[in-house]
């Protein structure tokens, strides 16, 4: 190789590492670098799930509003004015009146006019308020533990919308660190190629690798691209917003403990078997309410009523007072169907907890052992990133001294990047496990 060559060489090698750390240094300063924490509290405050979660705990407290407002006095008023004809009247029984010549005499009535207002206060409703009110207390606080369920999926989604942001960019550094490398080959092996010292074949083998890894460089853009725009919107940040991971967050792993203990921790912290929990408890409430038809009502009553019949009477202080008593004996053969429909409801939900008790064994043991297993691939690529570098500068070794041919150089290169890449996809991968399990128990945080 001449020395015009040698500087051209060295020339295109500075201006492509220039590029590199130029672009690097530009995404780095103009992308925000967000950690864990911050992702999961701007997550949780901007989710629209728990916005409609949250909504669901209000309807429940608004149940509970309603219930009481029942049991407040009700008044309602009315009134009237008609206008009557005169109707032909004749009367077979005498009146106490007669005219001058002799005849009876009826008042004549064009108009009446009336107002009524009538109060009734609640006493006794066959305990329908008292339980109706302790069951509708039940439902929100199972309404307030499914929102609580719906927050440790939100923290759960975003460690895992991170994580794919992490690894998307890990990926694009090491493949535009492997195209820089690939590109720098191509150059070296055209200088040979010319020179006559290397064939042809090897050098389109080389420019086909070249191809190759501008394509999954493509690749690994695009999917940083979208990965980015997933993660702005559970964040609730505009589209465009550059932004990267704290690679901070995915380097402390924690001990794995024992499933036996994360499973005794999951059926006292779990939000849904608490919740479910909690229905049953409204259930068993909601069967009392049903026997409440057994019951009479009872409730204080007042009236008040202003007549007004010009030429026949005025009532201007009409007033009522008393207690009533409703009994319907028609609830005796007509409740059935409504305390069998409550005892089903119980039979559900304890049908539902053996579901759950089932769900939440399967779910620890899967977590726990993704995490197990995560943790192994660690340490698994790990060696193979110090295999493959070894690999490949034996390799290389050998081909510079003509003892290996161009396919298995390639082939060493593509290990090695695959090898880097593995092992930081893995270390993500590791947190991200350690969370599930977390979100099984039931302990996310």
């Amino acid at each position: 190789m001449n020395t015009t060559s040698k500087i051209k060489r060295m020339i295109g090698v500075a201006a492509g590492v220039f590029w590199m750390l130029t672009a690097a240094h530009s995404i780095a300063q103009t992308a925000r670098t967000i950690t864990l924490e911050d992702a999961i509290e701007m997550s949780l405050k901007n989710s629209k799930q728990l916005k409609l979660s949250q909504s669901n705990v209000d309807l429940a407290g608004l149940n509970i509003r309603q219930i009481k407002e029942n049991q407040l006095p009700s008044l309602s008023i009315s009134g009237s004015y008609l206008r009557v004809n005169t109707p032909n009247i004749n009367l077979k029984i005498k009146q106490g009146g007669n005219d001058s010549t002799g005849g009876s005499t009826t008042p004549a009535v064009h108009q009446a006019m009336y107002g009524m207002a009538s109060a009734s206060l609640p006493i006794f409703s066959g305990f329908r308020f008292k339980y109706g009110l302790e069951s509708a207390h039940y439902l929100e606080q199972a309404a307030k533990l499914d929102a609580e369920y719906d927050r440790d999926a939100v923290i759960q989604n975003t460690i895992a919308a991170c994580s794919n942001l992490y690894k998307a960019k890990k990926s694009v550094d090491l493949v535009s660190e492997n195209l820089l490398r690939e590109r720098q080959r191509v150059e070296d092996f055209t200088n040979r190629e010319r020179n006559g010292i290397l064939a042809r074949n090897d050098l389109m083998k080389a420019k086909l690798q070249e191809s190759n890894v501008e394509l999954a460089l493509l690749d690994a853009e695009n999917d940083f691209k979208v990965t980015a725009i997933n993660v702005n919107l559970l964040l609730g940040l505009p589209e465009n917003t550059a932004i990267l991971a704290d690679s901070s967050s995915f380097l402390n792993l924690k001990e794995e403990g024992k499933a036996g203990d994360w499973e005794q921790t999951a059926l006292t912290h779990r939000k849904d078997f608490a919740a479910n929990g909690i229905r049953q408890k409204a259930a068993d409430t909601d069967i009392k309410v049903a026997k409440a038809d057994f019951y009479p009502n009872v409730a204080l009553t007042a009236g008040y009523v202003a007549l007004n019949i010009p030429g026949v009477a005025m009532i201007p202080n009409a007033v009522n007072a008393g207690i009533g008593i409703r009994y319907d004996v028609g609830s005796l053969w007509k409740s059935s169907s409504k305390i069998a429909e409550a005892r089903t409801k119980v039979y559900q939900l304890k049908t539902n907890e053996e579901i759950l008790l089932d769900r939440i064994h399967l779910d620890i043991n899967t977590a726990y052992y993704n995490y197990v297993l995560s943790k192994r691939k660690i340490d698994v690529y790990a060696k193979a990133v110090e295999q493959a570098n070894e690999n490949y500068r034996i390799t290389k070794n050998k081909y510079e001294n003509s003892l290996v041919t161009t396919t298995e150089l390639l082939d060493a290169d593509v290990a090695q990047v695959q090898s880097r890449i593995n092992y930081e996809s893995a270390k993500a991968d590791a947190i991200v496990a350690y969370k599930k399990l977390e979100q099984a128990a039931g302990v996310i945080n």
